[in-house]
């Protein structure tokens, strides 16, 4: 008696500690703590930073220097007037200091071309996040929908074994009166415990299953979550506004932007073959004092104002080759987006076919899984009055398991279906 409180006493305590989730929890944990949307989002705000003028190179820019140099210098002069200087030892100090400032006036539409794909590289890294962000919230659906179907396994598993309960009360009271044999005892306490062993596995399937919400979730290892919920199907996809949102999807409209990214690249690219003009403008300062030589002192200081232009002549023809590469890049990025639009529309095809079927066979399914629950109990009634055997009874029960776990199964597919036909057209989570 003490044991069995003890046992009492920690269940309560376990279910006064497991955490109550629902679907729209677990979206929302996942979303806060999924590394993979962390580093998305980082890549995102690098992208957005960089997304600058300066970066581009249509800033001026400003440094400023200072040398200031001392030493001891020996010095010889023979000068034209016939004068000799001559010093062993001479202290002498050099100070120069300037300020300037340059500004790039033209260097064949770089810096646009630059700036546009900064531009484009921020909204890839968005359009990134969002995917990242569409296939998190996909995968917590998948695992949180699949721990509500080895649940419902496990509903109907009980209802399996309170069949087998009762049927072997049923032949032990006909055994007390002379009706059954031990062999039908036997059997049916056989199949009470291989149910019961088929319920433990089960719930060792569903405690991994929640294992694996958890590390998804990115919480604690030692959680326990509590989950009752049922698979509700939305029943309204059509597959042409699917097949008409495919190009919202945020893996394609980044493949999009990759596009424009290597033809501003290209632009970059051409504009090294032409002239760059940049303005100069600046402070210059230089003194010279020595205590010996015929300058002791010589100081001068002064703004100054000027333009530099750089024509290109001949690099050995490496500028011809980057710009036919990023051609060609971009030609591979057209070409990826195409094939990766083929394959999203023929996966999108086959998912709703398979979608519409499971909904299709639900139908079905749910009218033979009522059959085979009244099937059950008929036979349990028809065993009591002695005009059904034992394996009657076994197979109409080994019937409605089946249906069971055919009716939860077709949920489930059609629950992944309608998931993915969502997350393609950018519809998760809406």
């Amino acid at each position: 008696m003490k044991r069995i409180l003890i046992l009492f006493s920690i269940l309560v305590v376990v279910k006064a500690n497991a955490q109550q989730l629902t679907l729209d929890d677990a979206i929302n944990i996942s979303l806060k703590n999924n590394f993979d949307i962390q580093i998305a989002k980082n890549v995102a705000e690098v992208n957005k930073i960089n997304n600058n003028i300066g970066v581009a190179g249509g800033l001026p820019t400003v440094a400023a220097t200072a040398t200031d140099q001392e030493s001891i210098v020996n010095i010889n002069q023979k000068l034209n007037t016939g004068t000799e200087i001559s010093r062993n030892g001479a202290a002498s100090n050099a100070l120069n200091a300037n300020v300037t400032g340059s500004m790039l006036l033209y260097n064949g539409y770089r810096v646009v071309a630059t700036k546009k794909r900064l531009e484009e590289l921020q909204k890839q890294s968005e359009q990134l996040l969002n995917a990242q962000i569409q296939n998190t919230i996909a995968s917590v659906m998948l695992k949180y929908y699949d721990i509500v179907r080895q649940q419902s396994y496990m509903k109907t598993l009980q209802q399996s074994i309170d069949l087998s309960k009762k049927q072997l009360e049923l032949i032990q009271v006909k055994k007390d009166v002379g009706l059954a044999n031990n062999a039908d005892l036997f059997q049916s306490q056989i199949d009470l415990n291989t149910r019961q062993q088929d319920m433990q596995t089960q719930q060792l399937i569903v405690a991994q299953a929640k294992t694996d919400l958890i590390r998804l979730l990115n919480i604690k290892e030692d959680s326990v979550i509590m989950i009752k919920d049922s698979i509700i199907i939305d029943k309204n996809i059509q597959l042409v506004d699917v097949l008409g949102s495919i190009n919202q999807n945020p893996l394609l409209l980044s493949l999009d932007q990759q596009i424009k990214i290597n033809e501003l690249l290209e632009k970059e690219v051409a504009s090294l073959r032409k002239p760059a003009l940049r303005a100069n403008t600046g402070l210059n300062f230089g003194r010279t004092q020595s205590a010996a030589g015929q300058v002791l002192l010589n100081q001068s200081y002064g703004p100054f104002v000027g333009l530099s232009l750089s024509v290109p002549i001949y690099s050995g023809g490496a500028v011809k080759r980057q710009q036919q590469t990023a051609g060609i890049n971009t030609r591979n990025a057209k070409l990826q987006k195409e094939s990766v639009l083929a394959e999203y529309k023929t996966a999108t095809i086959k998912t709703y076919q398979s979608y519409t079927s499971s909904i299709d066979q639900l139908k079905t399914q749910q009218n033979t899984y009522q059959l085979s629950q009244q099937l059950v109990d008929l036979s349990l009634q028809r065993f009591q009055l002695a005009a059904a055997t034992i394996i009657e009874v076994r197979e109409a029960q080994k019937s409605f398991e089946d249906a069971g776990f055919r009716l939860v199964n077709l949920s489930y597919a059609a629950k992944i279906a309608e998931i993915e036909l969502k997350r393609v057209s950018n519809k998760l989570g809406m």
